[in-house]
């Protein structure tokens, strides 16, 4: 009997409506542990350079991890993947909620999705039943009214919807999924992948237990995390604040993206901040499947002139910041309502915010006209227009057309200058950190697989001095504190054992805020749920083990779609100084980035051009040819 995972995955061609169960077999599973070691492996091994997107071709693979739906804090997630039509390469998202959890309950640990409908469909899984169901009347609705039909059609509440919205049927290039209307698959554009092939969602309901090995031994470690977890500085500001809680101490110390990444600080900022929210919208602190954490944050208004459903959840600190410092606006309300727009219409918020900026800059410098707007008047701080732009750019409409595509692609279009104001690497968007503050996440940016992703390593603040945080990573090889501005040979060697922990992650279905170094779990007891999920004897060894082998999986995708060392890098910006904040006038060097990437690609196993070596990948077990 396998435990940790139930050893099957459902194979679903939507050309020609077959449905398939395959059973990898157990050595299948401990070498890729689910979420990104699936996904990696799937598109590897099955889709080819020459694939567009967007096309019947692509595949999309979602899957749980071996720890996805443990009873205990912070493992609710799960992987979903597709070749990307942001950024052409390899594409992957992950998600909590409580749909992961229910798959594995129903008897799956995964669903690769084939081929594209003729017209729009749903996929209901419950239990031994898979059905291809029609969604015509579903298409071209709001989330929150699709989940309802979809619900009063089933006659179950209690089921788990995964699904795009209109911005996805509009194969907008950084549409999200969500579920649960506000747990959100939000980069690399995988609901439009999903819309491309007229599939609006996937619904599950699970009537079994998930088997795991030593359920003794999995409550006790539950119960020893509820006992200190809240004792943890940084556990208890997620509970206490959410995400948000990081908005002012970035503020202060210069790093919050404001203006689109010309300065770091924003005078608004107070009027954003995860304090504010407290004393006005917040209704109720909401988390994940079986997690006592709580970070989730549900805001509601009901003025005359506004209206902000708490169905939809509340805007976290990316969220927060995008709508917020990065198109300088200081009203918390405006940015609930851009938080329940993109969940509504199914788009990611990072992406929309910044090509919201990067058009609000191209504006204020004339390279776009009103006339080119639609007639807005899209400057910095006009809070009505952005709201306005989101709605046009999920739905295709006027100006939002062009901005649809994402504002490298946008960028490229319009010409004249406007390609300096589009922050990108590898085509998505920079995530709410400047780099200029903390250079671990710039190396992240550039080298991560997806593009810029900003949840590739904890953040350099967490190891820059004694305390908590630093002895919790000791057991990785982390033993001294090092500057968030050090680009030095110390800062990769931590970014690189760090990449391979967060890899695991997100393959064993771990939120990064349960364990060390951003959570209070320590190291050793993740090290032993995995083994009392599985009933392996799994080393601290074998796990960042195969954190790097999903690394190196991903950077052979993008390898043969054709990206180079050149696309290792970070938008000119923040090669400049900011203009204003603690730090003002701080830049990055481009020489000591450069030598820092080929530094990593020497310690990660790769040549200069940044290629895996032949030894490198025969050591994880990996076949190049």
């Amino acid at each position: 009997m396998s435990y940790g995972y139930l050893g099957k995955i459902i194979r679903l061609n939507l050309s020609d409506r077959s449905i398939k169960i395959e059973e990898p077999d157990d050595i299948f599973y401990r070498t890729y542990f689910g979420g990104k070691g699936f996904v990696a492996h799937y598109l590897l091994e099955e889709i080819s350079s020459n694939v567009d997107p967007l096309s019947e071709e692509n595949k999309v693979v979602i899957a749980t991890g071996i720890l996805t739906g443990l009873p205990i804090a912070a493992m609710p997630r799960f992987a979903v993947g597709a070749k990307s039509p942001l950024t052409g390469g390899y594409g992957q998202s992950e998600a909590g909620g409580f749909w992961g959890p229910e798959l594995k309950k129903a008897g799956y640990d995964g669903v690769i999705i084939e081929g594209k409908s003729e017209k729009p469909v749903y996929i209901y899984i419950k239990d031994d039943n898979i059905e291809i169901r029609d969604a015509k009347h579903i298409w071209g609705k709001e989330t929150g009214e699709a989940e309802d039909l979809i619900i009063s059609e089933l006659g179950d509440r209690s089921v788990r919807i995964l699904q795009i919205g209109p911005a996805g049927e509009n194969l907008v290039k950084y549409a999200c999924i969500l579920n649960g209307l506000k747990h959100a698959n939000g980069r690399n554009g995988l609901g439009a992948v999903m819309g491309s092939k007229n599939l609006r969602a996937v619904v599950v309901k699970g009537t079994n237990k998930i088997p795991f090995y030593d359920n003794k031994k999995i409550s006790e470690i539950g119960k020893s995390f509820l006992s200190y977890y809240m004792e943890n500085p940084l556990s208890r500001g997620l509970y206490e604040y959410g995400t948000n809680g990081g908005l002012m101490g970035n503020n202060a110390g210069g790093i919050l993206p404001t203006h689109n990444f010309n300065k770091g600080e924003f005078e608004g900022a107070e009027k954003i901040s995860s304090e504010t929210m407290n004393d006005t919208i917040l209704k109720k602190r909401e988390g994940c499947y079986a997690c006592a954490i709580r970070c989730k944050r549900k805001v509601e208004i009901q003025r005359e002139d506004m209206v902000v459903d708490g169905k939809f959840g509340g805007p976290e600190y990316e969220t927060v910041a995008s709508f917020g410092s990065l198109c300088e606006n200081e009203k918390l309300d405006i940015v609930a309502k851009a938080n329940e727009l993109c969940n509504r219409l199914g788009i990611d918020t990072i992406s929309t915010g910044m090509t919201i900026a990067f058009a609000m800059e191209c504006y204020e410098n004339g390279i776009l006209t009103e006339k080119d707007l639609d007639g807005i008047d899209l400057i910095f701080g006009n809070d009505k227009a952005m709201l306005q732009m989101i709605e046009k750019i999920a739905r295709r409409e006027g100006i939002g057309d062009l901005l649809a595509e994402g504002s490298q692609i946008a960028a490229k279009k319009i010409g004249n200058g406007a390609e300096k104001f589009a922050l990108c690497v590898k085509g998505q968007e920079l995530a709410m950190h400047d780099p200029r503050g903390k250079v671990g996440v710039g190396i992240g940016y550039a080298v991560s697989e997806t593009g810029a992703d900003h949840m590739i390593i904890g953040h350099d603040p967490l190891f820059q001095k004694e305390g908590f945080t630093l002895d919790a990573i000791k057991p990785l090889g982390i033993l001294e504190p090092i500057d968030p501005l050090d680009l030095s040979w110390k800062k990769v060697r931590a970014f690189v054992y760090l990449q391979r922990w967060w890899s695991f992650f997100n393959m064993a279905g771990i939120c990064d805020f349960g364990p060390a170094p951003r959570g209070a779990m320590p190291i050793k007891d993740v090290v032993a749920l995995v083994n009392a999920a599985t009933g392996w004897n799994a080393s601290l060894m074998e796990l960042m083990t195969a954190g790097e082998r999903a690394i190196n999986m991903a950077r052979l995708i993008n390898l043969r779609e054709g990206f180079t060392r050149e696309d290792d890098t970070l938008p000119d910006r923040l090669f400049d100084g900011l203009k204003n904040g603690r730090i003002k006038g701080t830049s990055i060097s481009r020489e000591e980035f450069k030598e820092a990437i080929s530094l990593y690609y020497s310690m990660i196993g790769w040549d200069e051009e940044g290629v895996p070596t032949k030894g490198k990948l025969l050591e994880l077990n990996i076949d190049f040819n």
